[in-house]
């Protein structure tokens, strides 16, 4: 099996300004990502998309192939993950011939581990190729939202559980932004990384599914990595 791994990054950050290239444990942020998925025999490249010079070589450094620049009509806030996952798969396809899976690894998932990585990808096999999408457990069970009408609060599902206890409502899951399989016959088919039929690849350790986007996100890595002794650095 062949699978490019595809990691976006664009230069531009407004709630995180240079988050990519942040450092964290010692290393910049996209670096733990890049070593997440070296050495899976799986993975024929780890492809880099960026339009910023200084991602580009620091990635490169780091093993990770980068081949060009981002376009920028692909480094906008409006330009969507899954245009940058068609730009980048249609350009290796057409150099490096036919691959049987992309997998996006957003690089704001430090804590992603190879061995999550590794079963993902075991997922896809076993699974005819079908989207392999990482989730994990909801915090905020969404039988238990409420929206605002006029001047009151209303529960946001009609089936809502709010008199349901906690233990007994039925388990949630939450897209955690660490793991996207899909094939690319399936992304081109359907603009998205959730196919008809989409596994899970569950993880429930609250550090591995955290998703780095602000200045509180950056101080909760930090703290995970005080704590942990940096046992994600090689994992």
């Amino acid at each position: 099996m062949k699978i490019l791994a595809l990691i976006p990054a664009r230069g531009g950050s407004k709630r995180l300004p240079g988050k990519n290239i942040r450092l964290l444990g010692g290393k910049p942020l996209i670096v733990w990502s890049i070593d997440a998925a070296k050495g899976i025999p799986e993975i024929c490249d780890i492809l880099v998309s960026t339009d910023d010079p200084v991602i580009a070589a620091i990635c490169s450094d780091a093993g990770a192939y980068v081949p060009w620049l981002r376009p920028s009509e692909l480094a906008t806030d409006t330009a969507s993950s899954v245009d940058v996952a068609l730009h980048a798969l249609d350009w290796y396809e057409a150099e490096k011939g036919a691959v049987d899976g992309l997998l996006l690894l957003q690089p704001t998932s430090p804590f992603r581990t190879k061995k999550t990585v590794a079963r993902g990808i075991e997922l896809f096999s076993n699974n005819a190729h079908q989207s392999v999408l990482g989730v994990s457990p909801t915090h905020a069970h969404p039988m238990w939202t409420l929206k605002i009408e006029g001047d009151y609060l209303v529960p946001f599902m009609k089936e809502h559980g709010l008199q349901t206890r906690s233990q007994d409502l039925p388990s949630a899951f939450v897209v955690n932004g660490s793991f996207y399989l899909t094939s690319p016959a399936e992304l081109r088919a359907c603009g998205s990384f959730v196919g008809a039929k989409t596994v899970p690849l569950l993880i429930e350790s609250s550090q591995e599914a955290l998703d780095i986007d602000t200045e509180w996100d950056w101080a909760v890595a930090n703290a995970a990595l005080a704590l942990s002794g940096n046992i994600y650095r090689d994992k």
